[in-house]
């Protein structure tokens, strides 16, 4: 998705879904472009989470420092060697030991799928708290790249695993190609060649594959034509494996052994012990129609994505001064983290309604790009929320088109408080 709505909020993408692409570059990129707020209730931020990853592309996990060490939750030392079994087997010998894949056994599988090159500053990271992780830079003689893989579990058949294998929108996020496939077993796997920074100030290259299978393994690998995956020159024009090489290392059953060995949680249990809450549908007409009938007079809609989605969708528009890009994302259950959405400058109406309005740079970094919203919470049980954005640009990671959005923020306004989205 092009934007996110909480300026002061943790990365978005962290835990599990870390960053997805992602999440990828910036954009489906590890620093996220997330549409919503991350609350305190870890259900909810789980919830959103996902649904940034949709468009977002994210990336399941962040190299970061020097030689890209991982971060990600539960990073840790090392153990025994790599397990080479088949997924079944593995999943019996992880139910009989209880032990999760052990940070050497990633290094070592990782090194053992590996072309002939040389590997170094690796970097690795255990499986018990849910995911494990391994990192390398890898070095074919014609320069080093990194190369990461992780894994974790999702809910079979849930919206993780279908937005983790789904192409990102390219008014999100720039890249070259993206295939997404199912496969014989009826595993899902993306393929994409992208961009570490959206608006590619700097000509870091990521291309990843994403791997999840009917059990909910979730196999994440991703590479750079950098030894790091940020703040490292680029050391050859591409990176080191194509994405035939990718498709094979992501595809290996020594990933699905390491995923089974993973604790388990298919209820979403938040790692404070409480329960997800319940979060009561989107009850409405699409965004698009209500969207469309509410633009004002004087601009034309030359592209729009969206569908017959009740919670989210964006429109290009034109005025005749340049294109701007207006997306809506619509969200029930949000009541319970009013207080991180809202501060208390923010406008309260006369029945209980709360309005922030923002304006200000755009964050992806395309040149002169400013990022106006106007965010609403209608007061209660349902917690029913509505955001606009509107950019001076075509997307948030392409250079400005004209000096201001094509909508005013009295137009935004209007718009978020309409009757309509619920209706």
């Amino acid at each position: 998705m092009p934007v996110r709505h909480d300026e002061d909020s943790a990365d978005p993408f962290e835990g599990r879904l870390g960053a997805a692409l992602r999440q990828a570059g910036d954009g489906f990129a590890t620093d996220g472009a997330a549409l919503v707020t991350a609350g305190q209730a870890r259900g909810r931020r789980l919830r959103l989470r996902r649904r940034a990853a949709v468009l977002g592309g994210a990336a399941s996990l962040t190299l970061v420092g020097v030689g890209g060490a991982l971060v990600l939750p539960g990073s840790g030392g090392g153990g025994d060697g790599a397990s080479g079994a088949s997924p079944a087997a593995s999943a019996q010998r992880a139910a009989a030991t209880d032990a999760p894949v052990t940070a050497e056994a990633m290094l070592t599988t990782l090194r053992s799928l590996l072309p002939e090159g040389d590997v170094s500053q690796e970097r690795s990271g255990d499986g018990s708290q849910g995911s494990a992780f391994a990192t390398v830079v890898f070095d074919d003689g014609q320069g080093g790249g990194a190369v990461a893989v992780s894994v974790d579990r999702l809910q079979p058949g849930g919206d993780d695993a279908d937005q983790m294998t789904a192409c990102p929108d390219k008014t999100a996020v720039a890249y070259d190609s993206c295939d997404s496939t199912e496969l014989g077993d009826g595993s899902a796997l993306m393929l994409m060649q992208g961009y570490e920074y959206p608006d590619r100030r700097v000509d870091t290259k990521l291309w990843r594959a994403d791997l999840v299978t009917p059990e909910g393994y979730h196999v994440s690998v991703n590479e750079w034509n950098a030894e790091a995956e940020k703040d490292a020159p680029v050391t050859r024009p591409e990176p080191p494996l194509t994405l035939a090489q990718l498709r094979t290392i992501a595809t290996a059953d020594a990933w699905r052994a390491a995923a089974a060995s993973l604790p388990e949680n298919p209820k979403g249990v938040p790692d404070d012990g409480g329960t997800r809450p319940e979060v009561p549908p989107v009850t409405g007409p699409p965004v698009l129609q209500v969207l469309t009938d509410l633009l004002p007079d004087g601009v034309e809609v030359v592209s729009q994505e969206g569908g017959d989605s009740v919670e989210y969708g964006y429109v290009i528009v034109d005025d005749g001064d340049g294109r701007s890009l207006v997306s809506v994302q619509v969200q029930t259950g949000m009541a319970d983290v009013a207080g991180d959405l809202f501060g208390p400058d923010d406008e309260t109406l006369g029945d209980g309604t709360r309005v922030a309005e923002r304006q200000r740079p755009g964050e992806k970094g395309g040149a002169g790009v400013v990022w106006w919203s106007v965010d609403t919470l209608r007061p209660g049980p349902n917690g029913e929320r509505v955001i606009v954005d509107a950019f001076n640009s075509e997307a948030q990671h392409t250079a400005a088109t004209r000096e201001e959005p094509a909508l005013t923020m009295a137009q935004l306004r209007e718009i978020a408080l309409d009757p309509r989205w619920f209706n």
